[in-house]
């Protein structure tokens, strides 16, 4: 089987891109059937928040088609609050909350780390050692949950499957031959982030797959990708996909190679969504890709969307919708 590259979107629950990408008049609960029609991927974020029900697992799961994945953003109480130590607990909740319920759509699992948190060889390590590596791992590791659960623990799996992590980092220290060598060992995905110069941007490939988070090109969170810088991405994508590297990679371990291989799965999700451009440059750029058809982003917000006024306001709008009352998506 070829490499395949997915490209979409992180989240899919924001009240601005109701009647600009969602058509006006859909139903809320529809919104993710809807964008999975669109991209073949999404990020699930609200995992990172809290912990979700088992039951929105398995409705996220029946609302999608049979060819789609999700990547599962980890607990943010495991790397931002407990910083990666002492994690058997919350990883044991983190599973038993309905993230196995994904069966044979759950794609890789994401850590991100806090920007205040700089890189411990150690700490990384044994938390990397204590992942399970295979849903039937997973389901047993659930079955310790604790009273956290509150709403039925989902710990069966129809079908063992080989579980993928990712890591994303913002403290500058991460920058480092040995965080790399570390990646390598456990066979966990370096992601590659995009922040609009905000936080390391790093391409060592350490793992099978590429795992790529797209946050602005200009403006964190904020600004889209013009044509050419996404035929720019395709570029570098169609290198990795094809188990190669771009010729002007930016590396950690720059003297160090990645293990030779004939293809890599690669995942795109854009995180650009204050201004309602991800979904716009996520099909544009799977396009490129030949899924889908490109796409025209609405003419009536290209002003706005360059505007600082505009991007206060919806800036304004947006973070106390996602900080204040963001539970799920």
């Amino acid at each position: 089987m070829s490499a395949d590259v997915r490209v979409g979107i992180s989240g899919w629950r924001y009240p601005p891109w109701r009647c600009v990408f969602y058509p006006r008049g859909l139903a809320q609960h529809r919104e993710l059937e809807y964008a999975s029609r669109q991209v073949r991927s999404v990020e699930i974020n609200g995992s990172f928040y809290s912990l979700q029900r088992p039951s929105s697992y398995a409705t996220w799961y029946a609302q999608t088609p049979d060819d789609f994945v999700f990547a599962v953003k980890g607990a943010r109480f495991i790397s931002h609050n407990k910083k990666l130590k002492d994690c058997a607990g919350p990883l044991a909740n983190f599973f038993a909350s309905g993230v196995l319920a994904l069966e044979d759509k759950l794609g890789p699992v994401l850590w991100q780390l806090p920007p205040q948190l700089a890189f411990n060889a150690e700490r990384i390590e044994e938390f990397l050692a204590s992942l399970p590596r295979t849903t039937a791992a997973a389901a047993e590791i659930a079955r310790s949950h604790d009273h956290r659960i509150k709403h039925g623990a989902y710990v069966d799996i129809r079908l063992d499957r080989p579980i993928r992590y990712a890591m994303e980092v913002r403290h500058e220290t991460f920058d480092d031959p040995a965080f790399v060598r570390i990646l390598r060992k456990a066979k966990v995905a370096l992601c590659v982030a995009d922040t609009a110069g905000k936080w390391p941007y790093l391409e060592d490939i350490t793992a099978d797959f590429v795992y790529i988070r797209l946050h602005g090109a200009k403006r964190l969170y904020a600004s889209g990708y013009a044509s050419a810088e996404l035929d720019r991405w395709a570029d570098r994508i169609t290198a990795w996909r094809n188990g190669k590297e771009p010729a002007d990679a930016v590396r950690a371990a720059p003297r160090s190679k990645p293990r030779a291989a004939r293809g890599r799965d690669v995942y795109v999700y854009f995180d650009n969504d204050v201004k309602v451009r991800a979904p716009f440059d996520a099909m544009n750029l799977a396009a490129r890709f030949g899924h889908g058809h490109r796409v025209a982003f609405p003419r009536s917000l290209h002003r706005a969307a360059e505007s600082e006024r505009g991007v206060v306001e919806v800036r304004q709008v947006w973070d106390r919708w996602r900080y204040g009352q963001r539970r799920t998506a």
